[in-house]
């Protein structure tokens, strides 16, 4: 028997174990449903959910149903109602001191402020307590729990990738009291089985951007195939998805490189001949182009024809026109950046929001993956794309706003346009310190809003709506700790 074969027969053998595990910890009357809850937290946080996502929906339907009064208070508290909060406030609405002893609670507070919707204020002041108790309290607790603590200080579960998310907490978690062994070794298990898919697609994608060969022409662009391989695994880790990990791919390497051309390399008249290129989506306009243009531009063209041969063979439908219009749209961003500098225009943020929102590149890829991950297409679901619905805009803004906080200074010495943090700088007059604050609170604002998008009815699948907010959290994750697209020692490790 083959050494694979074997780890996926002990995986299965101790995805029965769990599930066993799970219907025991439903019908133990001895055990709150809160005991159900965290033991679902750990699958989730450990990179399980996707092998166990029906068994944890059984669960939670059925202990609801059969503990109608009790489930209905403790999960209240667990999915962070605002009822719930309101009860812990003292008669001034101030939140009671004496919650702060109990650092699970607290902690449990924190990450649940940050799943708040657009008015829910009791959240913020929920935030502020958390987060001011937690970093007083956490020199003098439990080594894990402090350990615990300190990651979700660093970056709040909502905001946090799987596969990084995963990786930590198998270590976190193998070091925790009560670790069940079963449960810890299908995770390092599955997540050594999801890292080697994600392992074959990563040299699928060395070869196919080493047959491409655009830097030989390009070589001022940046080479991040890596880091553009991490935005797939960030957005879609799953293994079945594997075509959206090389849609993804391709894409944010053609939007990095094109980037490059107009913001380092190109004069504003080529950008608009690369642009009206993009308009005539006719392989003879490369004619029309600049040398170093010719070989992007081919690279482009065949690449987005290759994603729509793909669809129209799965399909039967012919999504070139709706390809090509949000390619344009992406390009035209890009030359209106392009106009701004060349001419020393100063945009104002809501001017630079609306169209940095598209040349981010997500409201393109976003489209692009719904065709990748939908072998039925229905017409409700193009009207939405078309319509740039809230969850792909503040999704994209999320991305934007990150992006800006972790490369607007490296950027303006590369000679590119000003940023979120310069625009509103200008608007307001003020320094960058009280601007890279606002931009953070309005980063912050904007998850809100997503949050609210994601319960949002709509014709699009859940997969595809998951990808939208994975794509945000990538960007969380990317922008963390610098620029992690741009520079290679800010990039995230899955190892």
């Amino acid at each position: 028997m083959a050494q694979g074969e074997v780890y996926v027969r002990r995986a299965e053998s101790l995805k029965d174990k769990i599930r066993h595990l799970l219907i025991n910890v439903v019908h133990d009357k001895k055990k709150s449903p809160l005991a159900l809850l965290e033991l679902i937290d750990d699958i989730q946080r450990l990179g399980l959910e996707h092998i166990l996502q029906d068994d944890i929906h059984r669960a939670l339907h059925f202990v609801k149903e059969s503990n109608a009064a009790e489930f209905k208070i403790i999960s209240t508290l667990q999915l962070f109602a605002l009822e719930v909060f309101k009860v812990f406030k003292d008669d001034q609405g101030n939140f009671i001191e004496i919650l702060s002893q109990d650092v699970k609670g607290i902690l449990s507070l924190y990450e649940a402020s940050y799943l708040g919707l657009d008015g829910e204020d009791v959240l913020d002041e929920a935030k502020i307590f958390a987060r001011k108790h937690l970093e007083d309290i956490k020199e003098n607790i439990d080594p894990n729990l402090r350990e615990l603590v300190n990651h979700s200080l660093d970056l709040p579960l909502n905001y946090q990738i799987n596969r990084l998310e995963a990786r930590w907490y198998i270590d976190a978690y193998s070091r925790t009291q009560n670790a069940n062994y079963d449960l810890l070794e299908l995770a390092k298990l599955e997540y050594n089985m999801v890292q080697s898919a994600h392992q074959k697609d990563a040299i699928d994608m060395s070869r196919w951007w080493k047959n491409l060969d655009l830097l030989k022409t390009l070589p001022f662009a940046r080479n991040r195939l890596v880091e553009c391989f991490i935005w797939s695994v960030g957005a879609a880790y799953e293994p079945q998805h594997n075509y959206c990990r090389e849609v993804i791919t391709k894409l944010v390497c053609l939007i990095t490189i094109i980037d490059d051309v107009y913001d380092v390399y190109s004069t504003l008249d080529e950008a608009k001949l690369f642009t009206y290129a993009v308009e005539r989506w006719d392989a003879n306009a490369v004619e029309d182009l600049p040398d170093y243009m010719k070989l992007c531009f081919l690279a482009l063209y065949n690449t987005v024809n290759e994603f729509a041969y793909d669809t129209l063979k799965e399909t039967g439908l012919n999504i070139i026109p709706c390809l090509k219009e949000t390619w344009v749209r992406h390009c035209k961003a890009y030359l209106l950046e392009a106009t701004w500098f060349h001419n020393g225009y100063k945009p104002t943020l809501d001017e630079y929001l609306d169209n940095a929102s598209v040349s981010v590149g997500v409201p393109l890829i976003l489209v692009n993956v719904y065709f990748a991950m939908h072998p039925k297409i229905t017409k409700e679901a193009l009207l939405f794309l078309k319509s740039n619905p809230g969850l792909i805009h503040l999704s994209s803004m999320v991305v934007r706003l990150t992006d800006d906080l972790a490369t607007s200074s490296a950027e303006l010495e590369r000679g590119d346009n000003i940023k979120s943090i310069q625009c509103y700088m200008n608007d307001k007059g003020v320094t960058e310190e009280v601007a890279r604050e606002y931009i953070r609170d309005l980063t912050d604002e904007t998850w809100k809003k997503l949050n609210a998008a994601l319960l949002a009815d709509s014709p699009v699948s859940k997969e595809f709506i998951k990808v939208c907010i994975h794509k945000a959290r990538a960007a969380e994750a990317m922008y963390q700790y610098g620029d992690g697209h741009g520079d290679p020692s800010n990039t995230p490790s899955f190892s």
